[in-house]
């Protein structure tokens, strides 16, 4: 894992560790009893886990996507999470509520010319010395590779690291710290990975035929007895707001 706090940094060029993203969330925050508020939560796999682990804590995990919002609700969450449908451009929550804000890969999701309003929002909701945790996928890595073919998004991670940098030169956040990680990804087979990622509900996402083989071509160059096993390279930025 490679932190930085002196500058900030879109990619790392040696990432070296490899861990599930709750080992550092779970590092860098202070859970037990915090109000916490996920933006663009989609399956709300982390809040659930971070609800269980820390039951005095109260969640909200908010998600824009009507269809996801839906399936969010048809499994009942612990009883300190609660499941909303709002963006991360427009928070419906009281000035200085929340100690802690988190974003997981979903920044570069918000339209691109609400992203300032993105921060001006978080930096809104937390309270004094509240902490916000962003994480964005780095543009680089063998899994990218695959990825880019039919979705490549290196302007809109570009543009959201650059709305991050906007908010720490603007004064709203400090950065406390910048982790680089990567995340372990598997898949059986090149069916399992097409209908984890083709086949999204909060966008259209018209994979060609040719596109569909290119990857698949490429998925096959790394495919040993046990799958596709590649690891996808993060970056974790811990803001603090001032105060």
């Amino acid at each position: 894992m490679q932190t930085s706090v002196a500058r900030m940094q879109l990619a790392h060029p040696n990432i070296t560790r490899t861990c599930k993203e709750a080992e550092i969330y779970e590092s860098l925050l202070k859970l037990d009893g915090a109000k916490v508020l996920e933006l663009g939560c989609g399956k709300a796999d982390h809040t659930r886990n971070i609800a269980q682990a820390h039951p005095g804590a109260q969640i909200i995990a908010a998600e824009v996507d009507r269809i996801q919002h839906t399936k969010n609700l048809e499994t009942a969450p612990p009883a300190n999470l609660s499941f909303a449908d709002f963006g991360a451009e427009s928070i419906p929550l009281g000035n200085a509520s929340l100690d802690v804000v988190m974003m997981f890969r979903s920044l570069h999701h918000v339209p691109l010319d609400r992203m300032d309003d993105a921060f001006r929002e978080i930096h809104r909701v937390l309270r004094p010395g509240g902490l916000a945790y962003i994480s964005e996928p780095v543009f680089a890595g063998a899994f990218n590779e695959m990825v880019r073919i039919y979705n490549d998004e290196e302007l809109v991670r570009k543009a959201a690291f650059d709305t991050v940098c906007r908010a720490v030169d603007r004064g709203l956040l400090e950065l406390v710290s910048e982790t680089f990680f990567q995340t372990p990804v598997q898949y059986r087979n090149f069916a399992e990975f097409a209908k984890k990622h083709f086949e999204i509900t909060h966008g259209v996402r018209n994979v060609t035929d040719e596109q569909s083989a290119a990857v698949e071509r490429l998925f096959n160059t790394h495919l040993g007895p046990d799958g596709v096993k590649l690891a996808q390279e993060m970056r974790g930025d811990l803001l603090r707001k001032p105060g």
